[in-house]
C-alpha cells in the first residue's frame, strides 16, 4: 500500500499537466508543482483560495455560477468545448489553456481533480496556420484576378484579332470589287469609245469633202455630231471619275445659294444638243426661286436623268421636267414616254453596272444611276422611280432645302 502511495505522489509531482484540486464549495486544497510554476505561485499561496483566483477577471463572475452548477452533478469532461479557454498567472497576465475535470470522493467529502494544460504554442501555430490559409486565400484571390485579367486580355486579343481579320475580309472584298470593276471598265470604254470615236472620225473625214458652199447644210450636220459624240464621252469619262472620287470619299455636298429656275433652264439648253428628231423637254417651275443646293451635285444628277429620258425615248417624244420648291424641300420629276424599264430589272437599277435587258445597242456605262442615288443620298435627299415597259418612267427626286449652319451663324 506504501508502494503505491508513493507512486500516485510521484506521478502528482512529476505530471507534466498541471493538477489543481477542488473541493465542493470551489476551494483549492492541492495543486502540484506543474500548476504552480503554470501560474507563478510558491507553495502554500493558493491554498484556501477560490479557484477563480486562476480565471481572468472578465470570466470570473459567470465562473461561480458555472462552477456550482457543475458541482451540483459533476462529472468526468473536457471545459469549453468550441471556445477559448484562458487562465490568470500571479503576475495578471493571462495564457491560452485546455482543462479537463474528473470528480472524486475520499472520506474527507467530494473534491474535483482539474488537469490543465498551456496551450500557447499550440495557439501559435493555430494563428501561424490561420494566417498562412489567410495568405493563401489572399494569393488565391489575387491569382484569380490575374486569371481573370489574362482572360480579359486574352478575349479582348482575340476580339482585336477577329476584327482584323474582318477588316482584312472587307479589305479583300473591297480590292475585288475594285478589281471587278477595273475590269468591267475596260469592258464597257473598249466598247463605249469605239463607237462615239469611229463617229467622229467618219464625220471629220466626210466634212474634208464638202467644200462647196452649198454643202454647209451637211458640213453643220458632220459637225453637230461630233459635238454630240463629244458629249456623250465627256459624260462617260464623267462617270467613271465619279464613281473613283465616290470610293475614295471626296465627294461632299456643299450648298450654296441658287436661282433654280434659271439653273434648271440653262440646264436644258445645255442638254438640248442631245435630243432626238422631234423631242422637245417640257419645263414647268412652281414655288419659291431662291433655295439652298449643291449645285453640281444636282447638276449631274439632272443631267444624268435626263440623257437617259432622251437616250430610252424615241424621236418624236417628249420629255417633261417638273420642279415643286418650298423653304423646306426641293422636289423634281423627271418623266419620259421611253421604253420603260421591265419589272424584273426595277430592284437593281441603282446597282453599279447594271443595265436593264430591254437597254439595246443603246450607249451607257451602267454606272449613271448609281452615281445618281448616291449624290441624292450626299445631299440628304431621297430617289424614287416608277416604270412600265413600253410606257415610260418618272424618276422622283426630293431633296432638302437647307440653309448652312455656318451661313446661319454669320
Amino acid at each position: 500500500m506504501t508502494r503505491h502511495i508513493e507512486m500516485l505522489d510521484a506521478l502528482f509531482k512529476h505530471a507534466t499537466e498541471g493538477i489543481v484540486v477542488v473541493d465542493r464549495s470551489g476551494s483549492i486544497v492541492m495543486l502540484n508543482p506543474k500548476a504552480k510554476e503554470l501560474f507563478g505561485y510558491k507553495d502554500q499561496e493558493l491554498i484556501g483560495n477560490k479557484i477563480e483566483i486562476l480565471i481572468p477577471a472578465r470570466f470570473s463572475k459567470n465562473h461561480v455560477g458555472n462552477r456550482d452548477e457543475y458541482l451540483e452533478s459533476p462529472r468526468a469532461r473536457g471545459m469549453g468545448h468550441l471556445m477559448d479557454l484562458f487562465a490568470r498567472r500571479h503576475d495578471g497576465s493571462e495564457f491560452p489553456v485546455e482543462v479537463s475535470l474528473s470528480p472524486f470522493k475520499t472520506s474527507d467529502g467530494e473534491f474535483v481533480v482539474s488537469f490543465v494544460i498551456d496551450i500557447t504554442e499550440r495557439k501559435k501555430q493555430e494563428n501561424r496556420i490561420i494566417e498562412a490559409n489567410l495568405e493563401i486565400q489572399k494569393l488565391n484571390a489575387e491569382l484569380e484576378e490575374r486569371v481573370e485579367q489574362r482572360t480579359r486580355e486574352l478575349a479582348s486579343a482575340i476580339q482585336r484579332v477577329e476584327q482584323s481579320q474582318e477588316e482584312v475580309i472587307r479589305a479583300l472584298k473591297k480590292e475585288r470589287e475594285l478589281n471587278n470593276m477595273k475590269s468591267q471598265f475596260v469592258t464597257i470604254a473598249s466598247h463605249e469609245f469605239r463607237t462615239p470615236l469611229a463617229t467622229i472620225l467618219s464625220s471629220a473625214s466626210l466634212i474634208g469633202r464638202y467644200t462647196k458652199t452649198e454643202e454647209e447644210d451637211k458640213r453643220h450636220k458632220h459637225v453637230q455630231r461630233i459635238k454630240s459624240t463629244v458629249t456623250n464621252l465627256t459624260e462617260i469619262l464623267n462617270d467613271f471619275m465619279s464613281i473613283g472620287k465616290l470610293e475614295e470619299g471626296r465627294v461632299n455636298s456643299v450648298p450654296i445659294l441658287t436661282t433654280l429656275p434659271a439653273f434648271c433652264e440653262a440646264l436644258i439648253e445645255e442638254i438640248k444638243g442631245l435630243c432626238k428628231e422631234g423631242q422637245h423637254i417640257h419645263f414647268q417651275y412652281t414655288g419659291i426661286h431662291e433655295v439652298w443646293l449643291d449645285k453640281q451635285l444636282l447638276r449631274n444628277v439632272l443631267f444624268n436623268l435626263l440623257s437617259n429620258a432622251i437616250k430610252y425615248s424615241e424621236p418624236g417624244k417628249s420629255i417633261f421636267l417638273n420642279v415643286q420648291s418650298t423653304q423646306e424641300m426641293v422636289r423634281v420629276e423627271i418623266e419620259d414616254h421611253g421604253i420603260g424599264i421591265p419589272e424584273q430589272d426595277q430592284q437593281h437599277i441603282f446597282d453599279r453596272f447594271f443595265r436593264a435587258h430591254n437597254a439595246g445597242t443603246a450607249q451607257g456605262t451602267g454606272l449613271g444611276l448609281n452615281i445618281v442615288q448616291n449624290y441624292i443620298e450626299l445631299m440628304g435627299g431621297a430617289v424614287h422611280f416608277r416604270s412600265e415597259v413600253g410606257k415610260g418612267t418618272v424618276f422622283d427626286i426630293q431633296v432638302p432645302n437647307h440653309v448652312p449652319s455656318q451661313v446661319k451663324n454669320d
